[in-house]
């Protein structure tokens, strides 16, 4: 791929393009491709195989050595182009992160060639094609975004253009296409260098972005904050030298649906652009990576752009609290005791625990336009991380019959997540001598129970809410479809929970 340098857009802070064109051609296009990529029902049937563009020079590809469910192979079609042909074989119980694996290793074979044109296809049962069809469209947008990259451009090498879709098979490629935006969106603005998204800089992204998408907006600076009381997430502002810090209030209305309407859902992310880990400093392995501290607004802003894109017929709002946790002369300090925005006292236990204290407030001031559902992003807590390690994420809720929907939404979308407990006796844990609450535990076992318990104490009680603990925003190696260390984990998730589950008619239903 080509420097990402070349794709910026308004002073670097955005992509240029978050997707390559998709189509829906025929068979009759193979020739016009660099490459072409199906994925075929194991064990392949000669009729499967017959349905593909020279299939003959399938079926020897198919019988050239046997085949395992997972397997990937290669080789060139008989035309002027020589289009490389790629061919994957998924098992007919495959989940959905498996299909997900299984295109992003079939693009990856393609990355030599540099294609500027690729086509996707795949056979087999009508529900399982379009679920594999959907994959591959996934991955190849993955694959064709490329990260902000301030290397000089290299000669020869060239971006992928254009999706052609040989067989639709009914696959929705409007939501496809919106998931795949959103992901490249959360991913851009999570590997940005914090030089470049610092507050200011964040501030002018995400104007620009509800511009683009006519999305309401209004931003929260410190003063407005400091009238609202939201003294946790000022505490953490306080160490920064500039004075950019602040919360941005996003609102998405469908058609025909007044702009003061309640919020259906509400979206919160928790936007640390450099995590120094405050006066509790941390070791340079710790903190080198820190400016992708603010994965969870990124996933939270993206969902809404999505959301707005497709027009979706639900009210959507998006809080998104951003500052950095600097050291310096104004720092918080453990034993600080801050009051909330809803009131609550917190006793500081340790600075590195940021994430919670700018969420508190965040939550407190989402919670009072009364959101029929809210569901904040975050990476919270290593312990999540040492939990499940980078593989899924976590989940937690205030609603019972909420879980069931959290973890199917996961298997669903390929963003797999893991709900953990929600039970109250953990709130002995942060009892406070001299607060309502302690920040966190001086002990980390278990903190991402603890973080979860804390925040709890900001969130109205009649109002449901799922946390989600992103483990899984960064993967050394990158996870299922993306290969990128930075994942963009959540938006498939979020919309998947939002859009196809009908989540809502779920709460009402068992309230």
């Amino acid at each position: 791929m080509r420097s990402g340098a070349s794709y910026t857009r308004r002073g670097a802070l955005l992509p240029g393009s978050l997707a390559p064109t998709v189509v829906v051609g025929s068979g009759g296009n193979v020739a016009e491709l660099d490459a072409l990529l199906c994925i075929v029902p194991y064990p392949a049937s000669a009729q499967s195989l017959r349905a593909l563009p020279e299939s003959a020079r399938w079926r020897a590809l198919d019988e050239r050595a046997p085949a395992r469910a997972g397997t990937v192979r290669t080789t060139s079609l008989s035309n002027r182009r020589q289009t490389l042909a790629v061919l994957g074989y998924l098992a007919p119980d495959a989940s959905a992160f498996e299909r997900l694996s299984l295109a992003g290793r079939m693009l990856k074979e393609t990355a030599t060639r540099c294609p500027t044109s690729i086509g996707i296809a795949s056979t087999g049962p009508a529900s399982t094609a379009r679920a594999a069809l959907e994959a591959l469209l996934a991955a190849a947008c993955a694959h064709a975004f490329p990260l902000p990259s301030f290397r000089a451009p290299v000669r020869g090498q060239r971006p992928l253009r254009r999706v052609v879709l040989l067989h639709g098979a009914g696959l929705d490629t409007r939501y496809a296409t919106a998931a795949a935006r959103g992901t490249n969106l959360a991913r851009w603005l999570t590997a940005m260098p914090p030089n470049m998204l610092d507050a200011a800089g964040y501030r002018r992204a995400i104007t620009a972005l509800a511009r683009e998408h006519q999305l309401s907006m209004r931003w929260l600076d410190t003063r407005a904050l400091r009238r609202l009381g939201a003294n946790a997430f000022l505490a953490v502002a306080a160490g920064n030298d500039e004075s950019g810090a602040g919360i941005a209030h996003l609102k998405y209305r469908p058609p025909r649906r007044s702009g003061g309407t309640r919020p259906d859902v509400t979206l919160v992310g928790k936007g640390i652009l450099f995590d120094t880990g405050g006066i509790n400093l941390k070791t340079h392995r710790s903190m080198l990576d820190m400016h992708t501290d603010m994965g969870g607004s990124a996933v939270a802003l993206a969902t809404l752009i999505a959301l707005a894109e497709l027009r979706a017929p639900l009210a959507a709002d998006a809080w998104l609290a951003i500052t950095e946790n600097r050291i310096g002369p104004h720092a918080y300090r453990p034993q600080d005791v801050v009051r909330a925005a809803n009131g609550v006292t917190i006793q500081v236990i340790h600075t590195d625990a940021e994430g919670r204290m700018v969420l508190a407030d965040t939550l407190a001031l989402a919670g009072r336009t009364r959101p029929r559902l809210m569901l904040d992003f975050a990476t919270l807590t290593g312990a999540c991380v040492y939990a499940l390690t980078e593989r899924m994420s976590g989940v937690f809720t205030n609603r019972p019959q909420l879980a069931g929907e959290l973890m199917e939404a996961g298997r669903v979308s390929g963003e797999r997540v893991w709900n953990f407990p929600f039970e109250s006796d953990y709130d002995a844990d942060l009892e406070s001598k001299v607060a309502d609450i302690v920040q966190c535990a001086v002990e980390g076992k278990g903190d991402h129970i603890h973080a979860t318990r804390f925040l709890a104490r900001f969130v109205p009680p009649d109002t449901p809410w799922a946390h989600v603990d992103l483990s899984s925003a960064t993967r050394s190696g990158g996870l299922a479809h993306v290969a990128t260390d930075v994942t963009g984990f959540g938006v498939r998730f979020a919309l998947q929970l939002l859009l196809r589950q009908k989540v809502f008619a779920a709460l009402k239903a068992r309230a």
